[in-house]
């Protein structure tokens, strides 16, 4: 029987990472991931930051916001991530279902890095149970 990937109990960094892509393919990228604190938005993350390069003529070492809803997510994640891939990444706190937070959250990242050039959105609400159960409140959160 196949054993588990070392991460299915939590959202911790890979112990090691063998590039799958050309190691340049991100040069001069800037991304930015919602829901980056935990799940396939954390993987994602650090996929990103293992494969970027610094910007040409720049000693930048990681260009990825990394948003989340509560403040300490993100902020965790972004230490985690720093702490595997020797980069950092601007941890941001905003909630996908609030338009002000997003656009607030969309400013920091153009103050920090200029300009948004990768967008992938891992940000949702979930309910666990059948689509027809779902209230229309619910519904509209997912």
């Amino acid at each position: 029987m196949a054993q588990p990937p070392p991460d299915v109990e939590g959202d911790d960094c890979l112990p090691a990472y063998r590039h799958l892509f050309c190691p340049d393919l991100l040069r001069d990228k800037v991304a930015f991931i919602t829901g980056g604190g935990s799940g396939i938005g954390f993987r994602i993350a650090e996929i990103f930051m293992r494969i970027q390069v610094p910007a040409r003529g720049t000693g930048e070492r990681s260009r990825i916001a990394l948003g989340g809803v509560r403040t300490s997510r993100p902020l965790q994640a972004a230490r985690k991530l720093a702490g595997a891939t020797g980069r950092r990444c601007l941890p941001l706190s905003m909630d996908v279902r609030a338009p002000p937070a997003v656009m607030a959250a969309v400013d920091q990242a153009l103050k920090e890095f200029g300009r948004i050039d990768i967008l992938i959105n891992c940000a949702a609400g979930n309910f666990l149970c059948p689509a027809g159960a779902l209230s229309f409140n619910a519904f509209k959160t997912v």
